[in-house]
């Protein structure tokens, strides 16, 4: 038995998202969980495109179920915390940050104003409490939409801007001794922006700080943002939300979930959803919603509601997989050709979606029917070959039960990697469709993967893939030979690299040496 958390099972510390002012706020409060424990019975489309009843139960209780973890309230957090013994807690327990609970006037008091910097400066207290009384090393950190940028301010100002006044300077990584990941949904990263008003709506609310909401402003997000200490390098005129300084939290520690939902969102700071645009979850635009360089997942959910990005299966896989994944796996296209020779007036897009077995959703999801396929009217621009596009990135965790199929485990992980191009004509602004079929793609076809962990005797895992085009159909069992698997491409000790070509009747559209690059990297977390 080793330390507390070696398991990788760190306390997780939930923060929710913005509540506005009065009767938001006292709503929020009053639930336990602030959210967290609430959960759907909606599967946002079956193969039909039709809402479908499934049961999830929530994220909280997915996490006791799957995980054991314990979530240990009683009563009140803060006092069971500061009654027990260093070390006596449960390091797999999970804890809400409770920011709201002084603005609110349901305990017979009148509430107190909010502050962000305020429910940054005490996220930073409970987490050292949490780490206090559980023994664990670090922490993780859940966050929906404003929770995530009070879980930046922390990592960006708060930690280091502390830690500096005893160690006399200011070390921009520090938070990372603290919090090992951190998963954020919806969080507006980059702020709010709208579709509408030319951006007199932005200057409106960040000058009267509508409901308090200019915390998306950028002016108000480079003060929580940026240390003072460090503002002569970091300067308000260089600074971009979407960005994290390159010295400071580790990137790939850091998920970020997009919605790309709009329409089951009604209400976004009192306007319509539809003042935001089509290119967002309701709230938060989905170029907005990531930090740049951090791993990411698009799904088709909004930003909150009953079919909402937090309380969906949707965002629970991803969520797990990326706390408890011990292996990463990057997708890459390679080699593609297409369009290298193609007018100037055409422009490709790429649906990407991304299957794994035994899943009743989709895990990442861009296409241009939810305004968000992958644009790749760059690969016109110098040798693609050797300029792979990243396409997504996922993780898998080879402690994780492997699914059954016909009463048996399967050692192996199926994906299913669809994708479908489409090429678009356009001239001053207007679409023509003189050379093709509306919605009828240039190209499609789904790579099917099977991966093998590694295992005792084996340092490296395997894989075999197949395009369904070639194989009967991806759900039944197809039997991999020897010309199926993939070699190892990559000589790094520790990573495993694979190329697997589209297949011969696409390599004339997709270009000879076209196809994808697969690369697995053990992850450990650092403690």
């Amino acid at each position: 038995m080793g330390f507390p958390g070696d398991d990788g099972r760190l306390p997780v510390i939930y923060v929710r998202g913005f509540a506005g002012t009065g009767s938001a706020i006292n709503n929020a409060v009053d639930d336990p969980f602030y959210g967290f424990s609430q959960g759907s019975v909606h599967v946002r489309a079956d193969g039909n495109g039709r809402a479908k009843f499934h049961q999830f139960e929530s994220p909280m209780l997915r996490l006791v179920t799957d995980h054991k973890y314990e979530v240990p309230v009683h009563g009140d957090q803060w006092a069971f915390l500061n009654s027990v013994d260093s070390g006596s807690v449960n390091p797999a327990s999970v804890w809400i940050h409770r920011f709201y609970d002084d603005s609110a006037d349901t305990f017979g008091e009148e509430g107190e104003s909010f502050s962000f910097e305020d429910a940054a400066r005490d996220l930073f207290e409970l987490i050292k409490l949490v780490l206090e009384k559980t023994g664990a090393p670090k922490v993780f950190l859940v966050a929906h939409s404003m929770g995530g940028l009070i879980c930046r301010s922390l990592l960006q100002r708060v930690i280091p801007e502390t830690l500096a006044a005893t160690e006399g300077k200011v070390d921009p990584a520090a938070g990372a001794r603290y919090v090992a990941r951190v998963f954020t949904y919806a969080t507006p990263h980059g702020g709010i922006r709208f579709a509408v008003g030319f951006g007199l709506l932005e200057k409106i609310r960040d000058v009267l700080g509508v409901q308090g909401a200019d915390i998306f402003g950028p002016d108000r997000m480079y003060e929580y943002l940026t240390p003072p200490a460090l503002r002569r390098r970091l300067t308000r005129e260089a600074f971009v939300g979407t960005q994290m300084p390159d010295d400071g939290f580790p990137l790939d520690e850091l998920f970020c979930l997009v919605g790309s939902n709009p329409g089951d969102y009604d209400v976004a700071l009192g306007l319509s959803s539809k003042a935001v645009g089509a290119r967002s979850d309701g709230l938060v635009q989905i170029d907005n919603a990531a930090v740049q360089g951090a791993p990411l997942a698009v799904v088709h959910r909004s930003h909150s509601g009953r079919y909402g990005i937090v309380n969906s299966e949707e965002g629970y896989q991803n969520l797990q997989r990326f706390l408890f994944g011990d292996l990463k796996i990057e997708v890459e296209l390679a080699g593609f050709t297409v369009g290298k020779e193609a007018p100037p007036e055409v422009e490709f897009q790429l649906d990407v979606g991304l299957a794994i077995r035994g899943l009743p959703v989709m895990v990442h999801e861009q296409s241009a029917a939810h305004f968000c396929p992958v644009q790749i009217e760059h690969w016109k621009e110098g040798d693609p070959i050797d300029s792979p596009l990243p396409l997504l990135t996922t993780f898998l965790s080879s402690k994780a039960p492997r699914p059954r199929v016909g009463g048996r485990e399967v050692p192996r992980l199926r994906h299913a990697l669809r994708l479908r191009l489409m090429s678009i004509r356009e001239k001053e602004g207007h679409f023509f469709f003189d050379d093709h079929l509306e919605q009828t793609e240039d190209w499609q076809d789904t790579l099917v993967v099977d991966i093998e962990p590694p295992g005792k005797d084996r340092p490296l895992p395997k894989a075999w893939a197949a395009w369904n085009s070639a194989i009967p159909t991806a759900v039944r069992d197809w039997n991999p030979e020897d010309k199926d698997q993939l070699r190892d491409m990559d000589d790094t000790p520790g990573r495993w690299r694979g190329h697997i070509g589209v297949p011969d009747f696409a390599k004339d559209l997709l270009g000879a040496k076209a196809g994808i690059n697969l690369t697995v990297t053990p992850r450990t977390l650092v403690l």
